[in-house]
């Protein structure tokens, strides 16, 4: 597939990868800096969904010690999977409130129009011109009453709140692999 020298979601070669989660598409705007970094570094360390999901590997543990060593390893182990967990569930509970969506249609909407303005011409109110950051903030006063009402805040708590029982009890229920977690062991003296 030909892809435009312009195209803002075209791939570089090396971007050019397919794993279990598919391709990410980065696009050229984060070409550079710590979001590209970030977003790559957690490309690269996904653990296989198999190994994720795999009931086998599921067990309780014998004591809160054992619990504690799990999460802290599945924690740091599935860190990059637990991320795309939580995006998830961003994207369910966006989906699933129409409200919502129409929240933050209104916000980037008057973001995107503060972005053709400023690049444009300047605005003045009240005789004074107004900076790009105080027309974002203007444009977040005027989605402010729509996420009110969608119930954006209840949305932010249920997000948070489901992102902590499924991440923490997969990491607390999931088995460490069989060698894993030895060199935290200490010798009684």
């Amino acid at each position: 597939m030909a892809t435009k020298v312009d195209d803002v979601f075209s791939l570089t070669k090396e971007e050019d990868t397919v794993g279990v989660t598919g391709r990410i598409y980065i696009p050229k705007i984060i070409s550079q800096g710590p979001a590209r970094e970030w977003i790559e570094r957690r490309h690269l360390t996904i653990r296989p969904w198999a190994n994720f999901v795999d009931q086998k590997r599921f067990s309780r543990p014998q004591n809160l010690g054992e619990m504690c060593k799990r999460l802290v390893h599945n924690i740091e182990y599935f860190q990059s999977n637990y991320i795309f967990v939580f995006l998830g569930l961003i994207v369910y509970c966006v989906v699933t409130s129409p409200m919502l969506l129409v929240a933050l249609a209104v916000f980037f909407g008057a973001c995107y129009i503060v972005h053709l303005r400023a690049s444009q011409s300047r605005l003045v109110l009240f005789g004074r011109e107004l900076s790009p950051a105080h027309q974002y903030g203007v444009s977040g006063a005027v989605a402010f009453p729509f996420f009110w009402l969608a119930g954006a805040g209840s949305a932010v708590f249920w997000v948070l709140g489901a992102t902590l029982v499924i991440i923490g009890g997969h990491a607390g229920f999931h088995q460490l692999e069989p060698g894993d977690g030895e060199e935290l062991q200490m010798e009684s003296v």
